[in-house]
């Protein structure tokens, strides 16, 4: 039995591991927007600075952990794309200064003192549970981060800068990898995507209600 249910916590895993591929790479269309306009004005770069900070938080909380390689490798590909676009949105930021602030705060500062806080005031037995509870914590920032771009739809009444394609693919990662969360019995890992299903779920039904209220770039 334990046999089968790590089959399926496998399943699960590699099917989020191929969805939080498509997730990572669904905001293309939107920084080719960007590239088009020559600026970055009017999109947020909070969620992909979270979504950075995010995996590097998840590749530390796997290295503490066994049999962790599809969070490893999903994580790392992570850090390699939101690096990219961190950097793409800086480029072409008429103000960068909010965005330097975050990724001094989140990426240099943050990531920083939770390694060396956990690595030297944290028993070695009990570092994989200190780490994930931050994660849970983080993971549940980068599905709420997307907030500020609901308040602009509802009140611009246009989804110009809501991306349906990433919407659609969080939604299915968030199922993917709470399954597996729940077979190998990591909490840590289940219950954040509880709140990213909600959460695509909702970004979705905006999507539809305000679609045809102006003019939608892809």
């Amino acid at each position: 039995m334990a046999g089968f249910s790590w089959q399926w916590a496998f399943a699960f895993g590699l099917l989020g591991n191929i969805v939080s591929f498509m997730v990572f790479l669904s905001p293309i269309p939107t920084f080719y927007a960007i590239y088009k306009r020559k600026t970055s004005e009017g999109y947020q770069s909070i969620p992909y600075v979270v979504a950075l900070f995010s995996s590097m938080l998840w590749i530390f909380y796997a290295f503490l952990k066994s049999n962790t390689t599809l969070l490893i490798t999903i994580n790392s590909f992570g850090c390699f794309i939101e690096t990219i676009y961190v950097c793409f949105y800086l480029f072409y930021a008429p103000n960068k200064v909010q965005t330097l602030k975050m990724i001094v705060l989140l990426i240099i500062c943050g990531f920083g003192l939770i390694v060396v806080s956990t690595m030297f005031l944290v028993r070695p037995s009990q570092r994989a549970m200190v780490v994930g509870w931050i994660c849970l914590v983080f993971s549940l920032c980068v599905f709420v981060a997307p907030l500020c771009i609901l308040r602009r739809v509802i009140q611009s009444e246009s989804v110009e800068y809501m991306p349906f394609l990433l919407s659609l693919f969080l939604t299915l990662s968030a199922v993917m990898w709470f399954f597996y969360g729940l077979l190998i019995k990591d909490y840590n890992v289940a219950v954040p995507n509880v709140v990213g299903f909600s959460f695509g779920v909702l970004q979705m039904a905006l999507y539809v209600r305000y679609k045809n209220c102006g003019e939608v770039e892809y």
